[in-house]
Formats: structure tokens, sequence, C-alpha cells
């Protein structure tokens, strides 16, 4: 019996400590990819990625969006680079805190250097206003930019105010009216951040006007792909010359594991001249 029980709590601090050592050998692996990328370009690499990720106990996934901890540590991250080291920013991201997100574009517009974002898969959101904010912008070619109009609570501010266009005043609650004095506050800060990040990067006001309407405006749905062609034909320079380093770093942030994959493939490249 006593044998039994020691193999018990070997068996359980085993389970415990796994998860921890299998975290730690990924850190030290993304650590070395974003040196390999920095040796490559001359540059500080920084990666914001959201994803869900196991946590080290329970294996329970967690959902990660922009937050005040991401823009302090993106931040940090500035302040240790010399005024001359260009800066790569690796985004993906489903958005998150306006709050957040223009922080961390205001920081990026400061740098004296050059700012390049790299989207392997899709920046929405307060991704697309930190990319906004970039010198370059390189796309996958099947990669996504979203809008960046504003949500107040669950609604899209813009979908808000058009209450007050169908309704006679009369007609609507107190707290609709409370929600659309809010919408109509929030559209004009993210208009006004999208503008004012547009007019430091040199664009002609005509411009500016139009791309931060098109982009805080309520025009798409707030989860509307913008690809690399819709991204052009707004007005925004945008590359498509994607580091393999880039793609090697978001595959060390995977998805948590289900008991039978949904997507399976095998993980070599093919060749037209490939042995079948």
């Amino acid at each position: 019996m006593d044998a039994f029980f020691q193999l018990f709590w070997l068996f359980l601090i085993f389970s415990t400590l796994t998860p921890y050592f299998q975290q730690q050998a990924l850190a030290a692996t993304r650590a070395r990819r974003l040196d390999r990328l920095e040796k490559r370009r001359g540059s500080r690499a920084i990666t914001l990625i959201h994803r869900q990720e196991s946590m080290s106990l329970l294996g329970v996934p967690i959902t990660r969006y922009i937050s005040i901890d991401d823009s302090e540590a993106v931040l940090r991250a500035i302040r240790l680079t010399d005024p001359d080291v260009p800066i790569d920013l690796i985004l993906h991201t489903p958005g998150g805190l306006v709050l957040a997100a223009e922080q961390i574009a205001e920081a990026l517009l400061k740098h004296p250097a050059k700012v390049t974002v790299f989207v392997p898969h899709y920046a929405m959101s307060g991704g697309t206003l930190i990319a906004l904010a970039a010198d370059a912008i390189v796309l996958d070619p099947n990669a996504v930019l979203g809008p960046v109009d504003p949500q107040v609570g669950k609604y899209p501010a813009a979908s808000i105010l058009t209450v007050l266009e169908r309704k006679s005043h009369d007609r609507i609650d107190d707290e609709t009216m409370i929600l659309a004095d809010m919408a109509r506050k929030a559209l004009n800060q993210v208009k006004g951040t999208v503008a004012a990040i547009l007019r430091r990067k040199g664009w002609d006001e005509e411009k500016v006007e139009r791309v931060a309407d098109l982009l805080t405006g309520g025009t798409w749905t707030h989860d509307y792909p913008i690809d690399v062609e819709e991204a052009r034909a707004i007005g925004l320079e945008v590359e498509t010359d994607m580091p393999e380093e880039v793609y090697d770093l978001i595959a060390l942030y995977p998805q948590p594991r289900s008991q039978r994959p949904s997507v399976q493939y095998v993980p070599a490249p093919y060749r037209q001249d490939r042995p079948r």
C-alpha cells in the first residue's frame, strides 16, 4: 500500500510539473526565434500575439485580447530600444481595449527609427489601429485587417446612433439615449485618433478624412476582413514579403489541443517534383 501511495504522489508531482517545463521549453524556443529575426533584420522584435493557449494547470483555455498589461509590456520594450534601432512588431490579435491600442500606437509613432508591423494571419480592431501607426505594414497574402469602429457594450457605436435617426426622441428610453451619447463620443474619439495617426504620417487631409471615416464610421460589421487588395484600395501601403521567421514564431503559439484535431496535414513543404 505504501508503494502505491508513493507511485501516486510521484505521478501527481510529475503531472503538475510537466506542463511547467513544457511552457519553459516553449518560451525558450520563442526567444531563439525572436533572436534569429532580430539578427537578420538588425531590429528589436516584439510579439503581440493573442490566442487561446492552455494554462499550465488543468489545461483551461483562456481568451486573450489587447490589454493594459500588453501596452505596459510593449511600451517597456520600446523604451529599452535605442532611437536608431528599428522595431519589428508581430501582430496576431482580435483587438481589445482602445486605450491600450492607442498607447501602443502612440509609442510606435514616436519611435524615430523605422517601425514595421507584420501580420501573418489577422490584426483586427485595435490591432489595425496599431498597424496604422507603423512605417510599413507587411501582410501575408491571405491575412486581413479590420475596421476600428468602437463598440459600446455589446453593440457597435454606429448602430446605436441609427436608433436616433429612426425614432423620435419621445419614443426612445433613457438608457438608449445614454448609450447613444456614449456612442457618439466613442466614434468621435476613435475617428480623431485614426485621423491624427494618419496626419502624422504625412497623409493629405482629404485622404485622412476619407480613410478615418471609412474605418471608424460603421461602414462594415466589426469583424469585416480587409484583405491585401482592399487595404491597398483604401489607400494603405501594404507589403506581402513576410519573413519566414515570422511564420516560425506564430507556429509556436498553438491553440489548445483537442482530442481530435479539426485541421490535419503532413507538416512538410510540398514541391511539384515531390516523389509520389
